[in-house]
């Protein structure tokens, strides 16, 4: 049986155009966005502002979590042409931060970490201001493998941990919660200069001590933002929503988070990983002025 959802959950489509628009551009050099794959809820609003988070290595991946809708399978072939076309169509819809995520892909010996680094150096070459944010897979913690990423200097490294400890043999099975703590940590000791990010969803069946304790562990490993958003059922075939939190409830945690000394903090229903990132951009831009000028002095 279908949910139905709160009042808050519910939003007004934008006009079509500019979405016609993104979405030529993206099969004209046949690429994916996680917003179309992943059926995210903020599509309309993001492509409508000409923002995407371009999605490499195909739209199939090698693992099954509970909540993704990305189709499950083999991975696809490597597209040699991918990179320099990401940083085309960026530069085309006029990008200053551009978030770059992939499948999963265990199925080839780097699991997809040279792509990334190919992809990040070709976007920082052609427009050498833009703030580049990966998302990545967690690379099964191999420090080897996160150091290809690293060593392209992305001036963001996202790597969500999804849900609470408790819940990650349902909601993320072939993953494990200390080992993506152990990619976030592993980034800042590579390069304490890349800014460090993960999120999380709830209405999965957490608890608020947990939440928060993910919050410490999160923060505990280095990071420095967070975004914590709602889970929404994509299919009938994905885990169901076990709860519906109320906007005052991510505002409570918004403010534990800040307590506890993340730089940035976005907590709200709709809020995704990739969701208004330009926010957490501005920031990341005004504390690299602020440092250059404090090298400077």
């Amino acid at each position: 049986m279908t949910q139905r959802l709160p009042d808050w959950l519910k939003i007004r489509l934008p006009r079509p155009d500019t979405i016609k628009e993104v979405e030529g551009m993206m099969r004209q050099k046949s690429l994916h966005t996680v917003c179309e794959s992943a059926r995210c809820p903020n599509l309309p609003e993001c492509w409508t502002n000409r923002t995407a988070t371009f999605m490499i290595l195909g739209n199939t991946c090698t693992r099954s979590c509970g909540f993704c809708a990305i189709k499950v399978g083999r991975g696809e072939t490597v597209n040699p042409d991918e990179p320099a076309d990401v940083a085309k169509v960026a530069n085309e819809l006029g990008l200053k931060h551009v978030v770059v995520t992939s499948v999963a892909r265990d199925d080839l010996k780097d699991e997809g970490a040279t792509q990334f680094a190919l992809t990040i150096s070709a976007l920082h070459e052609a427009n050498s201001l833009c703030i580049v944010e990966v998302l990545t897979p967690d690379f099964k913690a191999k420090k080897d493998l996160i150091k290809i990423v690293t060593d392209t200097h992305p001036e963001i490294y996202n790597h969500n941990i999804e849900t609470i400890e408790r819940l990650h043999t349902v909601v993320r099975p072939q993953a494990r919660y200390e080992r993506s703590l152990a990619v976030l940590r592993t980034v800042k000791e590579l390069d304490p200069t890349i800014y460090t990010k993960s999120g999380i969803m709830l209405g999965l069946g957490e608890t608020k001590d947990e939440v928060v304790k993910t919050l410490r562990d999160l923060r505990s490993n280095g990071v420095d933002a967070v975004t914590i958003g709602q889970y929404l059922r994509p299919t009938m075939h994905h885990l169901p929503v076990n709860e519906f939190i109320h906007p005052k409830e991510f505002k409570e945690y918004e403010a534990i988070g800040e307590e506890l000394g993340f730089s940035f903090v976005a907590s709200s229903p709709f809020v995704r990983s990739s969701y208004n990132a330009i926010e957490f951009s501005k920031k990341v831009m005004a504390e690299r002025v602020a440092r250059m000028d404090a090298i400077a002095i």
